[in-house]
């Protein structure tokens, strides 16, 4: 019977304290661009003149040229999962620390306690076609996470 005792206390404290699970873990999405109306603007232009040479998958996915994809904005507004979004500026501005990673954007990182990990790098963002391709990679990611915490 301790055995027993001994397992739900040990799976109890890996569920609540093991960073590769969802439990305290938050998505970070970072886009290739800065914030302000001006790159607004400029964003813009690119999106409408050249989308082909577009600077930021996850921008392209998520949003259309001048609003959020409707897909994606059910998701984000659905989900359970914790979500922040950030520019570059705003990112760097927020996490700086000199022993920041460096990152490539754009990219979607988990924050798990005080760490910051890739949860879906730039290469994987660029092949990419619409929001419900980087949905479904999402929950594969996440209940795939949710799978090792069992």
């Amino acid at each position: 019977m301790y055995a027993v005792y001994r397992n739900i206390i040990h799976y109890t404290f890996l569920h609540y304290t093991n960073p590769s699970t969802l439990q305290g873990m938050k998505l970070i999405f970072i886009y290739n661009a800065n914030s302000g109306l001006l790159n607004l603007y400029k964003d813009v232009a690119h999106k409408i003149f050249s989308r082909q040479t577009y600077p930021c998958s996850l921008c392209a996915i998520t949003y259309g040229v001048l609003k959020e994809n409707d897909a994606w904005k059910k998701f984000r507004k659905h989900s359970d999962l914790s979500m922040e979004f950030h520019h570059i500026d705003e990112f760097t501005a927020k996490y700086r620390s000199k022993w920041l990673k460096k990152f490539d954007y754009p990219v979607i990182l988990a924050e798990n306690m005080e760490d910051l990990d890739v949860f879906i790098s730039k290469e994987e963002l660029d092949t990419l076609n619409d929001s419900q391709q980087l949905i479904d990679l999402i929950q594969t990611r996440t209940i795939s996470i949710e799978n090792e915490k069992l």
